[in-house]
């Protein structure tokens, strides 16, 4: 029986890939397959199903799997780590700020967004101390924008009677998910991307309700409500490098 976070691989050309088995119980016979922006591929599995049986699953998207790696790996061959210095430039919403870090007894110590910049304010100048700043003022920044933006989703997803319930989680692969009892937890570092990729993982989490596999039904529904999503996502994973570059 398979492990659940086993290492298997695979030959493609001259490359051997090498994916993490994501193993679960589960009713439903499908196999989904992930490529983070950290060059990883997990494929989420049935525990029934044998090794051999899987691997050559995987290999037939094999070709779309060499793709992602290679859209990531071009992607991370330009993103510096972050330094957390002034100077350095940040997302919030899409956009990029230039980070300002000023040492002073005066001022309060904390971030704000002043004249397109994120002005970073602590009594002694310290990389962490600047880091565990700036999240915590993304955090409190994606609480907000979350919980406008769910209303604005919800305007068009018709299926979901109540407002959910929100939480943020840090996760290193996963923009979000929704519970079978509608209880949506959304990355914090979204907030960094731009409001319509924010709509789409809502949407994206919120068609689960309705169908929990990614299934031909799960993607007509996105379509019908979100005409555009494709295009959306393309963004969403164009910048996820990005984002998560020294956020977590």
């Amino acid at each position: 029986m398979l492990k659940n976070h086993e290492k298997l691989s695979f030959a493609y050309g001259d490359e051997v890939i090498e994916f993490e088995v994501i193993a679960k119980l589960s009713a439903h016979h499908k196999i989904s397959i992930k490529v983070t922006p950290d060059c990883k591929v997990q494929v989420a599995t049935p525990l029934e199903i044998e090794r051999t049986q899987l691997i050559a699953a995987v290999k037939k998207r094999s070709r779309w799997i060499y793709q992602q790696l290679q859209v990531f790996r071009k992607q991370n061959e330009f993103i510096v780590p972050r330094q957390y210095v002034s100077g350095e430039s940040h997302y919030y919403l899409g956009k990029q700020y230039q980070l300002k870090v000023i040492e002073s007894t005066d001022q309060p110590q904390g971030v704000k967004l002043l004249r397109g910049k994120l002005q970073v304010a602590l009594k002694q100048k310290n990389t962490h101390k600047v880091q565990d700043l700036l999240n915590a003022w993304y955090r409190v920044r994606a609480k907000e924008v979350f919980s406008n933006r769910i209303e604005v989703v919800l305007s068009q997803a018709l299926w979901v009677t109540e407002i959910p319930k929100l939480k943020l989680l840090n996760m290193k692969t996963q923009w979000g998910n929704c519970s079978p009892s509608g209880n949506l937890t959304l990355n914090p570092y979204l907030v960094k991307a731009p409001t319509r990729c924010i709509d789409y993982v809502i949407l994206h989490e919120l068609c689960h309700l309705v169908e929990h596999n990614h299934s031909k039904q799960f993607y007509e529904l996105m379509s019908q409500t979100m005409p555009d999503w494709e295009g959306r996502k393309i963004h969403l994973d164009e910048m996820a490098a990005k984002i998560f570059s020294g956020a977590i």
